[in-house]
């Protein structure tokens, strides 16, 4: 196992660069998410540390090694991809031992490796099958033993779960989860869904149009956002948010707009007509108070139900656990949790502390 080191990392195709000095120190044995949406840079930063693209500045080090002139096979990583990428004509076995075959390791050892492999992956019963014999989950996991037995310093995931259905991949996603408590391998992680990033992840790197929004803890981008697009990126369904002027005073309230009173606990300093952002998550409202809001849409889900309604001229999304009665064209009372109540800078989009 090794530690990971992006240092000030640059990429350009021609005059376009696509990553701006990106630094991510990435520890022993952590398992470090990163995400953004299509487009941010993510895959493209993976592809660097796995050596398949050109650094254009900036270094990488796996260990105590720089690896920015390395081939890929020399940099001792583990790749998962998005498509299995398994030969059809080789059994699950052969598949998952044929690294270790071109690296002409011993027949003894491989067929060792590779049961162990399958031992972790509870996939002992399809050792003799073909890729064709196989759902989707049992593919994704012929393609993660690929990866075990070669017993790399790294594992390199790039959004390995996009192809599986819904259930599959919260399935995959524990299993994920549950192999790298096990085996403590340094772990990079690509995704665009957000929800696996923070179930699975130590940490999270948030990425956008190739430059670090924000790093941390999966719970601590969730309660801290640092900006307006990590709020609207971390959470499902998104952070409701409201553009309007902090009022301070003996009963402090956000003005939106229109002229609609949002509750604050209290203003930050120095305050009073700042303009800003007024941001809850949905999860943080509950029924009845003083916010009146007129419904268009509910989705019940079950164990909760979604309410989708208008505030302010602006749409508004709250989850409760209680059955809600109301129709669309109801009018509906809502009121936010005052100590989750996020507040940012209208142009620079920064969370005021």
């Amino acid at each position: 196992m090794a530690s990971v080191e992006i240092v000030d990392v640059r990429k350009s195709y021609g005059d376009h660069e696509v990553i701006h000095g990106v630094s991510i120190p990435i520890s022993d044995g952590e398992f470090v998410a990163l995400v953004g949406p299509s487009g941010c840079g993510k895959s493209t930063l993976l592809r660097m540390i796995a050596g398949l693209e050109e650094i254009t500045g900036g270094n990488i080090r796996i260990g105590e090694k720089v690896v920015n002139g390395l081939q890929p096979k020399d940099r001792d990583i583990a790749m998962v991809f998005q498509t299995y990428a398994l030969y059809p004509h080789k059994t699950v076995a052969e598949n998952m031992g044929f690294a270790l075959k071109l690296r002409k390791t011993p027949r003894a050892e491989i067929d060792q490796r590779v049961r162990k492999a399958a031992e972790i992956l509870d996939l002992l019963p399809y050792l003799n099958r073909y890729p064709r014999q196989l759902s989707g989950g049992q593919r994704q996991r012929v393609a993660m033993g690929r990866a075990i037995v070669r017993a790399p310093q790294v594992f390199l995931f790039d959004e390995p779960l996009s192809n599986l259905d819904a259930k599959l991949r919260v399935q995959m996603r524990a299993e994920i989860k549950e192999l790298h408590q096990r085996l403590k391998t340094t772990t990079v992680y690509v995704t665009h869904d957000q929800v696996e990033a923070m179930t699975m992840a130590d940490r999270i790197v948030v990425l956008h149009d190739g430059i670090v929004e924000q790093m941390g803890a999966p719970l601590e981008l969730y309660d801290r956002p640092a900006n307006l697009f990590v709020a609207g990126f971390i959470g499902s369904p998104a952070m409701n948010m409201f553009k309007g002027a902090i009022r301070a005073g003996a009963q402090p309230f956000f003005e939106t707009k229109d002229g609609t009173r949002l509750p604050l606990a209290a203003a930050p300093p120095n305050s009073d007509g700042r303009e800003a952002v007024y941001g809850i998550r949905p999860e943080h409202l509950t029924l009845g108070g003083d916010l009146r809001c007129q419904v268009t849409v509910i989705e019940p889900t079950g164990a909760e139900t979604q309410v989708i309604a208008r505030l302010a001229g602006e749409k508004l999304i709250g989850v409760f656990r209680e059955r809600v009665t109301a129709k669309p064209g109801d009018m509906i009372a809502m009121s936010p949790d005052l100590s989750l109540v996020h507040l940012f800078d209208a142009t620079s989009g920064k969370r005021i502390s």
